[in-house]
C-alpha cells in the first residue's frame, strides 16, 4: 500500500491518519509485585526475624539445662526404679507391685484421691463466687489484694502457720479459740464432769441417764441434800465455800461435794470441811414437766422461789455434767487430710479468684444486660450465660489445682504431726520418705516418682493443647 503523501507505508502500521486504532494483540500484563514468600523462599528465611541459627545459639543453653535438670533424672528414675533398694540387684517391676500391694502407699493413693476430687472443686468454686462478687462492691481492689495475699507467702510458711492454727488448745489455736467463743454462746459444760452420786441405798439421789434426780419426791420446808463425789479437787470452781444447809422458806437444798480431804467427815451428811458446789442448776419436776428452776450459790445451797406447795422431784440436768468445748483434734487422725486441705484453699483461692477475674471481664456486657432486659434474674443469668462462658478459664484453673494437689508435699509434712503423718500421707511426701527420710529405699522411691510422673502428665497436656488452641 502506497500513501500519496508519505509514500510507501508499512502494512504493520496501524497508527497512520485516518484509520482507527484496534486492540493490542499482546495484551499487557501489570508489573507483577514480589512475592514475598518467594523471596523468602529465595533468600533461604522461613520467618520474619533472625535466622534458625541465631534463634538455635539463644536456645541451646536451656535446652542443656532442661536435658540436665528434667530429661536426665526422668531416665534415671525409670532405670533406677528397676532395681533394688541398694542399687545392686535388678528386680523388674516389682518396685511398680509394691505400690499397689503395701498398705502405706495404698493409704497414700487414697489421700491423693481425696485431694484430686476435693480441693479442685472448693478451690475453683470460691475463686468464682469471689470474682462475682467483687464486681458488686466498691472497695473489691482491697478484698482481691486480701485474698491474693497467701500467695505471696511459701507453702512452707502457710504450713507453719496453720500449725498454729489448728493447735488443740483454744488459748493457742485460732481455728479452736472461735469455735469456743461460737459454742458458748449456745451451751457451755456445767462444770460437773465425772461427778456423780454414790452407788449405795443410803444415798438420796440417783443417776438417771445423764441427769441425777431425787429417789423420793420432796416438799416445800424439807431440805434436800444431794451429795456427789467423782469430781476432782482440781476441777472445784474457784469461789466455792464451805458448805451449808440450806435454810428459809420454801423447797430448799444444798449439793456439795461429799468429800473430805485426808479423810474424814460422815457420808450424806454435810461437813464443815467440804466444798459447796456453785453454779449448779437446779430444777423442780411435778408431772414430768419443769415447774420452777434454781441456781446453786457459792455454798452450794438453792432456794425455789415463787414455788406452788406440792411435792416436786429435784433434778439436776445432764447440762451440769458435760464437759465444756475445748476444740477439736484438727491435728488428729480423723480431721488432719480436711484440716491441711483447708490451708490449700486458703493458699491457692486468690490465684483462682485473679485468674477467673480476668475472664469475666473479657465476657460481652450486652449479652448479660440483655437476659436482665429479657426477665432473667440474677442467678438464671449466673448460671446460663455467666458460667458457660467462663468455662475455659474454670477448667484451666481447676486442671491447674489438679496439678498441684498431685504434687503436693510442704503442706503435708510441716502441718501433719509425726505420730499421725502416715494418716495424711500423700505419694509426693512417700516418695521423700521412702528414698531419704528414713527409708534408704531409692527403688522404690523412684519408682514412685514414675508413678506420680504418670498421674501428672495427662493434665499437663491437656493444659498445652488448650493454650494451642487460644493462641
Amino acid at each position: 500500500m502506497t500513501d500519496r503523501l508519505n509514500g510507501p507505508t508499512d502494512p504493520r502500521d496501524t497508527t497512520s491518519r485516518g484509520s482507527t486504532p484496534g486492540p493490542d494483540p499482546t495484551p499487557q500484563t501489570p508489573a507483577e509485585s514480589p512475592d514475598p514468600a518467594n523471596t523468602r523462599a529465595k533468600t533461604g528465611r522461613s520467618r520474619l526475624g533472625p535466622s534458625a541459627i541465631v534463634a538455635w545459639f539463644f536456645v541451646l543453653p536451656a535446652m542443656v539445662l532442661l536435658g540436665i535438670w528434667v530429661i536426665y533424672p526422668i531416665i534415671y528414675s525409670i532405670f533406677r526404679s528397676l532395681y533394688d533398694a541398694t542399687g545392686t540387684q535388678f528386680v523388674g517391676l516389682q518396685n511398680y507391685g509394691t505400690i499397689f500391694t503395701d498398705s502405706g502407699t495404698l493409704t497414700t493413693i487414697r489421700n491423693n484421691l481425696i485431694w484430686v476430687v476435693v480441693a479442685p472443686i472448693i478451690v475453683t468454686t470460691l475463686g468464682l463466687i469471689f470474682a462475682v462478687l467483687t464486681e458488686r462492691i466498691k472497695w473489691s481492689t482491697a478484698f482481691k489484694l486480701i485474698v491474693f495475699m497467701p500467695m505471696a507467702v511459701s507453702l512452707m510458711a502457710a504450713g507453719v502457720i496453720f500449725r498454729l492454727v489448728y493447735e488443740e488448745a483454744p488459748d493457742r489455736g485460732v481455728a479452736n479459740a472461735l469455735m469456743s467463743t461460737v459454742s458458748g454462746v449456745f451451751s457451755s459444760g456445767g462444770g460437773l464432769e465425772g461427778a456423780r452420786p454414790r452407788e449405795n441405798d443410803t444415798s438420796p439421789v440417783a443417776q438417771e441417764g445423764g441427769a441425777v434426780v431425787t429417789k423420793q419426791p420432796v416438799q416445800a420446808g424439807q431440805p434436800v441434800l444431794i451429795p456427789l463425789v467423782g469430781l476432782k479437787p482440781e476441777a472445784v470452781p474457784a469461789d466455792a465455800k464451805p458448805a451449808a444447809a440450806a435454810t428459809g422458806q420454801g423447797l430448799t437444798g444444798t449439793i456439795w461435794l461429799d468429800f473430805t480431804p485426808g479423810g474424814g467427815g460422815k457420808a450424806g451428811e454435810v461437813d464443815g470441811t467440804e466444798k459447796g458446789l456453785p453454779g449448779v442448776t437446779v430444777e423442780a419436776v411435778s408431772g414430768g414437766s419443769v415447774a420452777a428452776t434454781a441456781t446453786t450459790g457459792p455454798d452450794g445451797t438453792f432456794r425455789f422461789e415463787g414455788l406452788a406447795p406440792g411435792s416436786y422431784t429435784v433434778r439436776l440436768p445432764q447440762s451440769n455434767f458435760e464437759a465444756p468445748f475445748n476444740g477439736l483434734t484438727w491435728l488428729g487422725p480423723t480431721l488432719i487430710t480436711p484440716a491441711i486441705i483447708g490451708a490449700f484453699v486458703w493458699v491457692w483461692a486468690g490465684f483462682a479468684m485473679v485468674l477467673i477475674a480476668a475472664g469475666l471481664a473479657g465476657i460481652p456486657r450486652d449479652a448479660l444486660e440483655a437476659a436482665r432486659i429479657d426477665g432473667a434474674t440474677e442467678w438464671q443469668v449466673f448460671r446460663k450465660i455467666t458460667v458457660p462462658l467462663l468455662s475455659p478459664v474454670l477448667l484451666v484453673v481447676f486442671v491447674t489445682m489438679i496439678i498441684n494437689t498431685l504434687k503436693v508435699f510442704d503442706l503435708v509434712f510441716i502441718i501433719a504431726p509425726g505420730s499421725v503423718q502416715p494418716n495424711a500421707n500423700v505419694i509426693a511426701l512417700e516418695m521423700w520418705r521412702v528414698s531419704f527420710g528414713g527409708g534408704n529405699n531409692q527403688g522404690l522411691g523412684s519408682a514412685l516418682a514414675i508413678f506420680l510422673l504418670v498421674l501428672v502428665l495427662p493434665f499437663m497436656v491437656m493444659n498445652i493443647r488448650r493454650f494451642r488452641r487460644e493462641q
